[in-house]
C-alpha cells in the first residue's frame, strides 16, 4: 500500500481494505511502501515468503513497482490492483476502477487469474503504457503541481506542457513501420489508456501479444487542442499527424538527446539515445473482475 497515493487516501484506506480482505476470508499482511522502488521490493519479499496473491494499493505508480518485484521473481503470484490514485488506467483493464475500497475487495476476491502481456524496455517492465516526448513533459509537469487531484492534475497540466515543449527527432522501426521524421509523441500501449482521460491505443489488448503503438508528428497549438476531446474518445485514429500500428517489437532513437521515458507514469532518464521496446506475451498473472 501506497500511504501518500490520492493525497493521502492510500493511509486513510490502509484498515478498511484490510479487515474488509479479512472478512472475506484472506490472511492478510499490510505493507506501507516508504520510497519510490520500495513497492517492488516488498512484492518480491511477498513472493518469497510464499504469498499467493499480492495487492497493489494505490495508483498507477504502485501497480508499476508492484508488477515488476512480482516479475522478478517469475511472476508466479497473482498480481490484484485496489485504486486509490488519481488516473487508475491499470484498473479500467481488471475491473476494479471506480470502486471505492471495500467494494473493489469484494471483486477482486471474486476474480479470475488470466496471463497479462508485459512491456519490457530498459531492463525494466512496464504493465499499461511506455512513452517519450509529450507524455514525460505532461508527467513532469504534473509533479511540479502535486496539490491539484482528480483527472483535472491530468488535463491541466497539458496545454502548459504543450507550450513549452518542442517536437522531437525519432526514428522508429519495427517490422511493421520504419519511419523517421519530428515528433510530438511516441506511446507504446498494453493497455488502452493513459494520463487518467486519454484512449490512446483504443483498440489494445493486454492480452493478445502485442504492443499497440501511437505516433503523434507536429501539431499546432489550435490543432493540438482541438485534437485533445478526440483523443479522450479514442477518435483521434483518422488525424492525419496520428500513426497507430502493433508490433512485438520495436526500436526507438533520438539522435539529437537522450531518452527521457516514463515508464506507467515514472520517469525515466537513462542517459541513452537508443532502446528497444518489446512485449512478453502472458508474462504476468493478473486478477481480473468481470
Amino acid at each position: 500500500m501506497n500511504p501518500a497515493a490520492g493525497r493521502g487516501a492510500g493511509r486513510r484506506a490502509a484498515d478498511p481494505v484490510a479487515r474488509a480482505f479479512r472478512a472475506q476470508g484472506w490472511a492478510v499482511e499490510l505493507c506501507h511502501t516508504e520510497r519510490p522502488g520500495h513497492g517492488a521490493e516488498l512484492a518480491a519479499q511477498a513472493v518469497r515468503a510464499g504469498a499467493h496473491h499480492v495487492i497493489a494499493v494505490g495508483g498507477d505508480g504502485t501497480v508499476h513497482e508492484v508488477a515488476n518485484g512480482l516479475l522478478a521473481c517469475g511472476g508466479t503470484a497473482t498480481l490484484g490492483v485496489v485504486p486509490i490514485g488519481t488516473g487508475n488506467d491499470f484498473a479500467k483493464l481488471v475491473g476494479t476502477y471506480r470502486h471505492d475500497p471495500a467494494r473493489a475487495v469484494a471483486r477482486l476476491v471474486g476474480a479470475t487469474p488470466r496471463r497479462f502481456d508485459a512491456g519490457r524496455v530498459l531492463d525494466e517492465y512496464f504493465v499499461n503504457t511506455m512513452g517519450l516526448g509529450l507524455g514525460p513533459e505532461v508527467v513532469r509537469a504534473r509533479e511540479v503541481n502535486p496539490g491539484r487531484t482528480g483527472l483535472w492534475s491530468y488535463i491541466a497540466p497539458v496545454p502548459k506542457a504543450f507550450l513549452g515543449f518542442r517536437p522531437f527527432k525519432c526514428a522508429v522501426r519495427a517490422p511493421e513501420v520504419s519511419t523517421d521524421g519530428y515528433m510530438m509523441m511516441v506511446e507504446v500501449c498494453n493497455g488502452t489508456t493513459a494520463g487518467g482521460a486519454y484512449r490512446l491505443a483504443p483498440g489494445a489488448d493486454p492480452t493478445d501479444g502485442f504492443l499497440d503503438v501511437c505516433l503523434v508528428g507536429r501539431l499546432s497549438l489550435p490543432r493540438f487542442l482541438m485534437a485533445l476531446p478526440r483523443v479522450m474518445g479514442g477518435r483521434h485514429t483518422g488525424m492525419k499527424e496520428v500513426t497507430l500500428f502493433r508490433t512485438r517489437e520495436l526500436t526507438l532513437c533520438t539522435p539529437d538527446a537522450p531518452l527521457v521515458l516514463h515508464l506507467d507514469g515514472e520517469l525515466r532518464s537513462p542517459l541513452v539515445q537508443e532502446c528497444t521496446v518489446s512485449i512478453e506475451r502472458g508474462k504476468l498473472n493478473v486478477l481480473v473482475a468481470s
